[in-house]
């Protein structure tokens, strides 16, 4: 009979919900000697992995989960002006005299290779990468003797996507990036040469494809929040459409869609309350709780970051990440998107409360001196939990994919294929869900011109992940970057800052053998 690990007793042990499942992650955690000392640490020519012989692999995948949920990565300021600031509906907003040069860097394209932020995204999404390359490596010892257990096919799953997801974060921000793919044990075996962009997508192609082999379609509810097929199928489409791959991107699209295992019954403006956390349109969130009052330990920084930034019940945060009038002026007449992705506000205690800045579902007019036209409400937080635990919004789930994401890929592909009715279908199946029982809104798209179909397709990725990841990345692919972001009075963005100059950082540690990328 196989052993029965001590993280395996402890999850037995487990009530079903993922604030346990949180606490068990960062827990395993503390299982790992020198994991603090191991997360501080830079890659890229100064990198060398502590040797941790009696850490469990299953132990080191659950502290990438935790990983995944730091500040650089997803709920802090390198991840949110990579990902957000970097198009014509957000900006860093809050007030002038606080991140003056991220806005600078990131909302006026004024790339500098020195920034912090570069570094801080790199060395974090390097940290994930080395991590799972050590666990890709003892989890190759077991199979060379013949050793292998169920756990262990899992964890290469989880390992391979994680890695495939990091690489693609680097590949799009970066281009040419060092690709190192086995375990670390001296500084001097990462410091190598840039990699080709098509060189990046193979491995990321191949250890998605593992994670798709190795994965489960479905985890028991003690294990909410785990990786899955769906989440390695549907990251591997969004990697096909940043390559503009068609036939493969509409392959694992449709491959997602034709499992039956998601669906769009979620009205959208729960989704991002926490009722609507790990509801049947979610296929990967990082699960975040606070566990204690006023503790951050196995939360993120999410909503506080891109929380109203006041005084008194209305400091909820930094401030950082607001839509833009653009974004406001997106949404067709009635879309209820708009109220569930916009944060209204006041600029002063004196303005009167006005349905039209009064916020549901919890009737509150935030009173905030930020310089921006409005907060992300896909950060807001229930304010009978801010008491409990923090205004600062810890506990709150980072949503990575989402279903309805995955069913417009499906609808853009269908399109580029000349598959006009699949495509059709497609994007009225997002509609639907977003019009509910209001049939005086958001009409059916019922034109097979492909031209006219592909802009309706854009804009609806923009209304229905707006104030998300990567809407960026969606103008760069489409080849509409520069003729969008100037018309939105961001004048400075050239050709080249599609792609960020690597952090010098990294280039003088590496004595010459990281060149920086061209024009920078």
């Amino acid at each position: 009979m196989r052993n029965i690990t001590l993280m395996n007793q402890i999850y037995n042990c487990m009530k079903l919900n993922k604030y346990l499942f949180s606490t068990f992650i960062a827990a395993s955690a503390l299982l790992i000697s020198s994991c603090s000392d191991f997360l501080d640490r830079s890659p890229q020519g100064q990198f060398t992995e502590d040797d941790n012989p009696n850490a469990l692999v299953n132990g080191k995948i659950y502290n990438v989960y935790t990983m995944m949920r730091s500040f650089d990565i997803t709920a802090g300021t390198p991840a949110i002006a990579i990902h957000y600031l970097r198009s014509e509906d957000s900006e860093k907003g809050s007030i002038p005299s606080d991140g003056s040069d991220v806005a600078e860097m990131y909302d006026d394209f004024l790339y500098t290779p020195t920034n912090g932020l570069l570094g801080s995204y790199w060395g974090k999404n390097y940290a994930i990468i080395y991590q799972c390359n050590d666990i890709l490596d003892a989890i190759a010892e077991k199979e060379t003797a013949g050793q292998t257990e169920t756990e262990d096919i899992i964890n290469k799953g989880e390992a391979s996507f994680f890695r495939a997801y990091c690489y693609f974060n680097l590949v799009r921000a970066f281009g040419e990036v060092p690709l190192v793919t086995y375990k670390i044990n001296d500084a001097s075996e990462a410091n190598i040469p840039k990699t080709t962009a098509d060189k990046i997508y193979e491995q990321i192609d191949t250890d998605l494809k593992t994670a798709e082999e190795s994965l489960p379609e479905t985890w028991s509810t003690e294990y909410t929040g785990r990786l899955t097929w769906g989440a390695a199928r549907s990251l591997h489409a969004r990697t096909y459409m940043m390559r503009s791959d068609w036939d493969n991107m509409y392959k694992a699209s449709t491959d997602v869609i034709n499992k039956g295992l998601y669906n769009l019954k979620t009205p959208y403006n729960e989704i991002f309350t926490d009722d609507g956390e790990n509801s049947g349109g979610s296929i990967f969130e990082l699960q975040c709780t606070a566990a204690l009052p006023q503790s951050d330990v196995i939360g993120s920084q999410f909503c506080e970051v891109q929380g109203v930034r006041g005084a008194g019940q209305w400091d909820l945060g930094w401030g950082w990440h607001m839509a833009t009038q653009l974004m406001a002026d997106a949404y067709e007449t009635g879309d209820p998107r708009k109220n569930a992705t916009l944060l209204y506000f006041r600029k002063t205690d004196d303005e009167p409360i006005t349905p039209e800045n009064t916020n549901e579902p919890y009737g509150e007019s935030p009173v905030s001196p930020a310089m921006g036209a409005y907060f992300n409400k896909k950060a807001y937080t229930d304010p009978a939990l801010r008491k409990e635990y923090t205004n600062k919004g810890f506990w709150v789930n980072i949503r990575l994919i989402r279903y309805s994401d995955v069913v417009l890929m499906a609808a853009e592909a269908a399109n580029e294929k000349n598959i006009p009715g699949e495509a059709v279908d497609y994007l009225e199946m997002v509609r639907a869900r977003a019009r509910g029982t209001n049939t005086n809104i958001l009409p059916k798209i019922t034109t097979n011109d492909q031209g006219e179909l592909r802009e309706a397709i854009r804009h609806e990725r923009r209304v229905e992940l707006g104030l998300e990841f990567d809407r960026f990345y969606d103008l760069v692919r489409w080849g509409i970057a520069a003729d969008v972001l100037h018309a939105a009075g961001k004048v400075n963005y050239q050709a080249k800052n599609a792609l960020l100059p690597l952090p010098q950082s990294e280039i003088d540690k590496s004595k010459g053998v990281l060149v920086q990328n061209p024009d920078y």
